[in-house]
């Protein structure tokens, strides 16, 4: 039976690599949002975490609170449980740009399969936050819209204010759920826009819809359709809304679909050494965001006549530099993302690709296992990254049980995660470092400084210092 699963998470930080969960929360109802069940679940602190200052401000959770509750490894487990039930829609406020993709690694980083509640028994995701776009747009009556500092806001906590929506402080996971629940609600009171904005994340009905958007003109490289997307990319300023003709399909990652925006000035001015400097290409999938219209006259009339004008101007110029159009296609289908060297085995989800039926058989038997047999299993991973992550768990989330070998392994570990310098820090997937307990240190005392701090803040920071101090053995920087 198909079910939404409302849900919201709070992290120590923004890395989806190296932050981890601390509270995840969810509410399950039936296709007309009546509630079945709810669950709260506190993830404890790893012994490897450095909480970001900005995080912990955000979110107020306590140290105390934060070495509460459940290792990462029994909590992730048992997310990916929820989440995986057959029919589960999983959903929640910007899910899509954030919290889907901090489940991602979090399922990875405890060899659980990363994907399956994208697709497998009927599951899928949605996204409230480019719904909510689109009924800006287009249903402007439907909800209060906020205005902070004299401009419009979009975020949740502001447009659960303005309509009181729900009860309870923002960024708690569980108050921020009920928000998105009371959302959808009164979305979901105009049923044909909440079900056609629904079809988006529907593989079947986003590429339909994208078969019908009109052809403008053909080329060497296919026929390209001309369509106004709706992002949270775009950003205000453009109205979340862009022209956008289609250009085919990455050539390395089969999943994205090509469209290359027509507003903007500057691409007439692209030369075959300009390419990625002068054209701006959204990298879109089946069944995610951002949202394909026909450039229909109630929609094409939303943007400004000079940005209609622009379009017109590029569609020509286009058509008038076939050669140049042709290496604009050939560049962004051939474009693959750098290789970032030295990437850490926690940040290597995307790097190693698929895993292969006994890799997941292997994963499956690891959970199965007992301590003592885990340990004995760890060498049967094939690959390298596979292995330390394996490793890594016992590392994490067992300390009490490490001895021996494991014992001096988690030390050689936890010297890494605190180098002497910032240039000998782990490495993500897009080249970031991770955060050290100096660089942690050296931000708290900027905050308390500089950015006006309640008492209670103050207590926050001061307590997250304390434990950095005693955990990693740093000192705060002088100023």
């Amino acid at each position: 039976m198909a079910s939404y699963l409302f849900y919201d998470i709070e992290t120590t930080g923004l890395n989806p690599a190296f932050d981890q969960i601390l509270q995840f929360a969810a509410i399950r109802t039936d296709m007309t949002l009546k509630e079945i069940d709810r669950h709260v679940l506190a993830v404890r602190l790893r012994p490897d975490v450095i909480p970001s200052p900005q995080a912990v401000l955000t979110h107020g959770i306590s140290m105390d609170d934060s070495l509460s509750g459940c290792c990462e490894f029994e909590g992730i487990t048992q997310i990916h449980r929820w989440l995986n039930e057959p029919g589960t829609i999983s959903l929640g406020y910007n899910s899509l740009n954030f919290d889907d993709e901090f489940l991602r690694f979090a399922f990875y980083r405890n060899l659980l399969p990363p994907y399956t509640h994208q697709y497998d028994k009927g599951c899928l995701r949605m996204d409230l936050f480019p719904m909510v776009i689109a009924f800006r747009l287009y249903r402007p009556d439907v909800l209060q819209w906020p205005e902070v500092d004299g401009k419009s806001s979009l975020k949740l906590e502001h447009i659960n204010a303005a309509n009181r929506l729900a009860e309870g402080r923002s960024h708690d996971a569980i108050s921020d759920t009920k928000a998105a629940w009371a959302l959808a609600r009164r979305l979901m009171g105009e049923p044909d826009m909440w079900n056609y904005l629904s079809g988006y994340f529907h593989k079947t009905t986003d590429l339909l819809r994208i078969d019908k958007l009109p052809a403008v003109f053909e080329s060497p490289a296919g026929t390209h359709r001309k369509g106004l997307m709706i992002s949270s990319e775009f950003g205000p300023g453009c109205f979340y809304q862009a022209p956008v003709l289609s250009i085919g399909k990455s050539v390395p990652y089969r999943n994205q679909t090509l469209w290359l925006r027509l507003d903007l000035p500057e691409l007439k001015g692209a030369t075959p050494d300009t390419i990625s400097e002068t054209t701006w290409v959204v990298r879109k999938k089946i069944g995610e965001p951002g949202f394909l219209l026909p450039p229909l006259d109630r929609y094409w009339n939303q943007l400004k006549a000079e940005r209609r004008e622009t379009v017109r101007e590029n569609i020509q110029w286009l058509q008038s530099n076939p050669a140049l159009f042709q290496e604009i296609i050939q560049y962004h289908r051939d474009y693959r993302y750098p290789i970032v060297p030295d990437l850490d085995a926690d940040a290597a989800l995307y790097q190693i690709g698929f895993l292969s039926p006994e890799e997941q058989n292997l994963c499956r038997r690891f959970h199965q296992a007992s301590f003592e047999e885990r340990t004995r299993m760890i060498n049967r991973f094939p690959g390298t990254e596979l292995r330390e992550v394996a490793t890594r768990i016992l590392l994490r989330n067992y300390q009490s049980q490490l001895t021996g070998k494991l014992l001096k392994i988690f030390s050689t570990f936890m010297e890494r995660v605190n180098p002497r310098t910032e240039d000998a820090a782990m490495v993500d997937y897009r080249g970031n470092r991770r955060t050290t307990p100096l660089k942690a240190l050296a931000e708290i005392r900027r905050l308390k400084q500089t950015a006006g701090l309640d008492p209670n803040q103050v207590k926050l920071l001061d307590a997250l210092a304390g434990y950095i101090t005693e955990r990693f053995q740093a000192q705060i920087p002088p100023a």
